[in-house]
């Protein structure tokens, strides 16, 4: 009695665990893989930086302004600070300051720069964008072989099962004699096949889910259960993409070229603020200072007070000043052919980036269109060789055909299946990777 209550509590307990295991959605994975994912954070950091360079050219545009002070003790022959004559004395002077400065005109550098690194900053913000989709498609995929994987263990267990049964009749044929034992053994050898393809399978589908975590920096888990939603046959075949109309969509939100773009912008605008040394600047420059010394003496040779000696030699004085740039060994020249450079080199970019997006766009739609065809074709095969295996079962349990037929059989209504499922889940991703080019909200990246 004992026994059995003991039996019942382990059976509670392994049922409750499996209802507390939790079962992810695609959503949910890139959700979780997005908030963990250290590369994305890095680039957060990036923005962060880009974001604070921004500001800081705005701050660029407040006045200057310097505080100056010094305590000096002078001993042997030292200036004095009062009369400007040499003095053999000791004794302990300081000075305080205070400057400012405003650029009036500066070749409009500051503005120039300001609106540079505002494009910059928002191309770093598309940096976060596109790491958080790859990020989202590298999800996917690991998704999608698990369901994979999961077909393949479901395809090889049904196989176990019918080669399960088939050695279990040849067993009990051989009993009574209607078989040889050369067919017992050809059963056995099967089935022991399909042993070992089902232990495959749950080591690839073992070493897929390993896969997921990883690209989710779920560190706490040693597997992971996905809600099991995905039915590829129910999904509709679209032959109708248009590489243009797709493109003409990606390339107005697709982060990597919209980041490539702004940074196209900003590079005219760094160029433009480089051209901005050529000129004369104009600056208004405004201070104020005062001392105090040892030496600073009244008629009865009594030190001034020091609020007095700082009331006394309070000095002030405004004024503006001009630069001009008339020869500093070809240097701003030289860095204006530079950044000239660095921005055709954006733009050539910008090129690549547009051409890589357009042959990536090719090869999707090519590939849709293609992957239609093999998934209409695979029905079609399975079909035919589930029929083909069902008559080759029926004709062997009449003994009209030998084990090794029935074999051959099942093993190709198995690869039919298997290659179904395959191209199903190829034709998945690759629909869902055209949607996502073409705005549908593929992934929930909030």
């Amino acid at each position: 009695m004992t026994f059995k209550i003991h039996i019942t509590i382990l059976v509670l307990l392994v049922s409750l665990t499996g209802l507390g295991q939790k079962t992810w959605t695609l959503d949910e994975c890139v959700a979780y893989a997005i908030d963990h994912n250290l590369q994305v954070k890095n680039t957060t950091f990036n923005e962060d930086a880009s974001k604070e360079s921004y500001r800081q050219s705005i701050r660029n545009l407040l006045p200057n302004v310097t505080g100056f002070s010094d305590y000096r003790f002078s001993t042997g022959l030292s200036e004095d600070p009062t009369t400007g004559v040499l003095v053999n004395n000791e004794f302990y002077s300081t000075n305080y300051s205070i400057n400012a400065n405003i650029d009036l005109f500066q070749g409009f550098q500051k503005l120039n720069n300001i609106k540079a690194s505002k494009y910059i900053y928002r191309a770093t913000q598309e940096d976060v964008l596109q790491e958080k989709f790859l990020l989202a498609f590298r999800v996917m995929s690991a998704f999608y072989d698990i369901k994979f994987n999961e077909g393949l263990v479901a395809n090889s267990k049904e196989q176990l099962r019918i080669s399960q049964s088939n050695f279990d009749l040849v067993k009990r044929q051989v009993e009574l004699g209607l078989m040889a034992k050369a067919d017992l053994y050809e059963a056995e050898s099967n089935l022991l096949g399909d042993e070992l393809l089902v232990t495959q399978n749950q080591n690839l589908l073992a070493l897929s889910k390993l896969t997921l975590l990883q690209e989710m920096n779920l560190t706490e888990e040693e597997s992971i259960e996905l809600q099991d939603t995905f039915d590829p046959i129910s999904e509709e075949l679209t032959y109708g993409f248009s590489v243009d109309s797709v493109y003409g969509v990606a390339r107005s939100f697709v982060p990597l070229v919209k980041a490539q773009n702004l940074r196209v912008k900003a590079a005219k605008k760094q160029l433009q603020a480089t051209r901005g040394g050529l000129y004369p600047s104009i600056s208004l420059i405004a201070g104020m200072g005062t001392r105090f010394s040892e030496t600073n003496v009244d008629d009865n040779d009594e030190i001034i007070s020091f609020r007095d000696q700082l009331n006394d030699n309070l000095a002030r004085f405004v004024g503006a000043e001009l630069r001009i740039p008339l020869s500093l060994g070809w240097a701003n020249r030289s860095n204006v052919k530079q950044q000239k450079i660095a921005f055709q080199q954006a733009q050539n970019n910008l090129e690549i980036q547009e051409q890589v997006l357009f042959q990536l766009l090719q090869q999707l739609v090519q590939t849709n269109n293609a992957l239609i065809a093999e998934y209409e074709q695979s029905n079609k095969r399975m079909e035919a060789q589930e029929l083909a295996f069902s008559i080759a079962q029926k004709r062997y349990e009449k003994g009209l055909i030998n084990a090794i037929d029935l074999f051959q059989a099942k093993n190709l209504y198995g690869v039919a299946q298997n290659e179904n499922l395959q191209v199903g889940l190829r034709l998945k991703v690759n629909k869902s990777t055209l949607d996502f080019y073409n705005g549908l909200p593929v992934f929930n990246l909030n």
